[in-house]
This record gives structure tokens, sequence and C-alpha cells, in this order.
């Protein structure tokens, strides 16, 4: 089972599966995550404010002429130049966001070569952004998929959104680890992101954040495509979950490898170790890429490393 203690967000995520209560406890981090990306449509109001997580922020909403008692900060120096009188920026509170999830559980996730695997790491920041959302009082639900299929959850301003979510996640990620050991071979062929992304897209209205927590594999273009499409009308926040063994292999030499079912021994020397390492830095420049031209924020998280502070200063936007 994984494990984060209360409190302890210094150490990485341990463990191949997750459980409930484990995610339950995720509140503890969710308490404390302060901030979320700017907003690409208040960052385009003159005078708006990125509102962070703790807390609503202020948008800006019309010009109207100075009054006593008026903030001098406020003042439209632009509109009161033009015309000769005193002006000031009015604010109203940002309205409601709902917080909408998507969480992989397919099989690819169930991999890990260090602490966690992609599939844990992945469920445990999920439930952290969800704690955050309710702590926020924002509506919270979400999506979780796998090669199988999906399950939703309506967004709501509740605990119990909350804790259906988290069973939803801990559910699905005990399926992956049964049918990833059984010994059974007619594993689900992997289910596309286009078709997670196009669900998601169903179910999320416009003006909400949205958070993708996935290892974006099999990002083609028709994930591509409908992930922008989302992006369109709301804010999307993609975190990419990835192992260090996805990025470099291990020097040359021998290498024991199983799948869980089948174990055999890995030749791995110079030239592949170089291929592999260019291959996928140029799937992560293109992801990167496809990310930018959809204006959609990236935070990008590995098994190997506490993820709390990664995500804390991603969402900060540092």
């Amino acid at each position: 089972m994984s494990s984060l203690p209360r409190g302890n967000f210094s150490a990485p995520v341990q463990g191949a599966i997750v459980d409930q209560q484990t995610l339950i406890h995720t509140r503890f981090a969710g308490a404390q995550l302060r901030a979320t990306p700017k907003r690409r449509h208040f960052a385009k109001q003159s005078g708006s404010h990125a509102s962070p997580v703790k807390g609503r922020g202020l948008a800006f909403h019309h010009v109207r002429e100075y009054q006593g008692g008026d903030e001098i900060r406020h003042i439209d120096w632009r509109v009161t130049a033009r015309t000769a009188k005193a002006h000031t920026k009015i604010f109203e509170e940002e309205k409601e966001r709902p917080v909408v999830l998507c969480l992989d559980q397919r099989h690819a996730m169930f991999f890990g070569s260090r602490h966690c695997f992609k599939s844990v790491l992945a469920c445990h920041v999920a439930a952290t952004l969800a704690w955050a959302g309710l702590d926020n009082n924002d509506r919270v639900g979400g999506l979780v998929f796998t090669d199988s299929g999906h399950r939703e959850v309506r967004p709501r301003r509740s605990h119990r959104a909350v804790l259906n979510f988290i069973h939803t996640a801990a559910d699905y990620n005990q399926q992956l680890a049964d049918t990833s050991t059984s010994g059974d071979d007619s594993i689900a062929p992997p289910q596309s992101l286009a078709t997670a992304f196009e669900e998601l897209r169903r179910i999320t209205r416009p003006g909400s954040t949205v958070y993708v927590v996935s290892d974006f594999n099999g990002f083609d273009q028709d994930a591509e495509r409908q992930l922008h499409l989302i992006a369109r009308h709301n804010d999307v926040i993609a975190i990419t979950i990835s192992d260090p063994l996805e990025e470099n292999l291990p020097s040359s030499g021998m290498y024991p490898v199983s799948n869980g079912r089948e174990r055999l021994q890995l030749m791995l020397n110079s030239g592949i170790r170089q291929q592999f390492h260019d291959r996928s830095e140029a799937r992560q420049v293109a992801l990167k890429a496809s990310f930018r031209r959809a204006g959609i924020h990236h935070i990008g998280l590995t098994t190997d490393a506490p993820f709390f502070d990664l995500l804390q200063r991603g969402m900060m936007g540092k």
C-alpha cells in the first residue's frame, strides 16, 4: 500500500497500490496548497488579480467616477487623463469555478522504478487537488479513466463529493493492480486519450478549472484536439507524471525486467541508451509545445521526488 504521513510533505510517496484511507489523509496537504496558476481570461482584464486557492480573488468589473472613500491605488489613470476627472476601477468577487479532475489509471501508469508507481503518485496528486478545491469552497468532481472505461463524479461542494472521487480513484487503482498482475493475457487494449478527453469535455462546464493528471502516453493529434477544445473555455492544468527510468535508462549492462507475470534479461548499451533518451526528450518537447499553443499550464512531477513542493511551485507559476 502507498503511504504519505500526515503533515509530512517532504518525503516521496511510497508504494505500488493506494488505499482509500491513505488518499483521505491527503486533506492535510490539500489544506496547505495555496495558489493556482494565473487565469488567462482574468489576465486579459485591466487591474485583475490572480486568485489563490485559499480565498476568492477579485475580477475587474467597470470604471466609474472617483468618490470619497475609494482606494487611491484603484484609480484608473488613463481614463482620468482622458476625461480630466478622477475615475476608479471597480472590482467584483470572482465567481465560482468548479474544479474538474481527470485522473489516468491506465495500464501504462502501473510502472515505477523508485519510490512509487506512476498510478499511485497520480492518485495522491488528484486527491490533494480535490481537498484543496473543497477548502476553497469550490464544487469538486471529475473523471477517473482506465483502459476498460471510466467513471464520472459529478462536481459538488461537499466532503461526500471528494470522498466519492477518492473512493473511485482507489477502486480503479486496485483494479489496475489486479489486472496487471493476474497473469491474464486478455488485458484490455489501451484506451485512447482522445476518448477520455472527449468524455472530459462532455462533463466539463465552461469556466471550470480542469486538472489532467496523466503520463500522457498516447498523446496524439486526436487527443491534442480534444484537450485544446477544452482549454478554449476552461483553465486547464496538465500535470505530467513520469518515472526517471522513462527518461534515462541505467548504465550499460544486463538487467532483469518484469511485467508482473514474465521476467526476462535486457541488454543495454550506449547506443540504445542514447536513442531512448533522444526519443523521450523529443516527446517531452512536443508535449510542452502543444500545451503552450493552447495556453495550458504545465506541471511536471516524477515518482522519485516529493510532489507537494513541486506542485506548490508549479501552481504559483514559478
